[in-house]
């Protein structure tokens, strides 16, 4: 199992534990879970890193792929690692029922927010690759 399927395993045996009893072989389940999330963290990482420039030093090339695995790994941490709120353990109605409603509320319109970032980062990616490509 990678890091990112260990990452996961140990959040939800942490955060939601009536779920991952209901998983019948974690095990596989968080192996396959781990290399899907290392392929997104791949893709992603190229679509946000982007082409390399002609004026890059070794350090800064370095630098920016750096970042941009980092910027990756957080999204798919996010997105496909952690359990979502409404699947983790809240058995006692509590008086910070309405603030536990926003905070889904902000995540789910973060994840939208970085999904339409990651589309309109690829698009601009493509136009100056077509922009680089067309350059005589």
């Amino acid at each position: 199992m990678n890091k990112y399927g260990k990452f996961a395993q140990e959040t939800w045996k942490m955060t939601a534990p009536k779920q991952y009893a209901l998983i019948p072989d974690p095990d596989e389940w968080f192996r396959q879970l781990g290399e899907e999330a290392a392929q997104s963290v791949e893709e992603l990482t190229r679509q946000i890193a982007g082409p390399d420039s002609m004026t890059e030093t070794f350090l800064e090339k370095y630098g920016r792929l750096t970042a941009s695995q980092n910027q990756a790994e957080e999204i798919v941490r996010a997105e496909m690692l952690t359990p979502d709120e409404m699947e983790t353990e809240g058995d006692e109605e509590t008086e910070e029922d309405e603030v536990d409603r926003q905070r889904r509320e902000l995540r789910e319109s973060f994840r939208e927010e970085s999904r339409l970032q990651r589309e309109l980062l690829g698009a601009y990616r493509e136009i100056e690759m077509d922009q680089y490509n067309q350059k005589p």
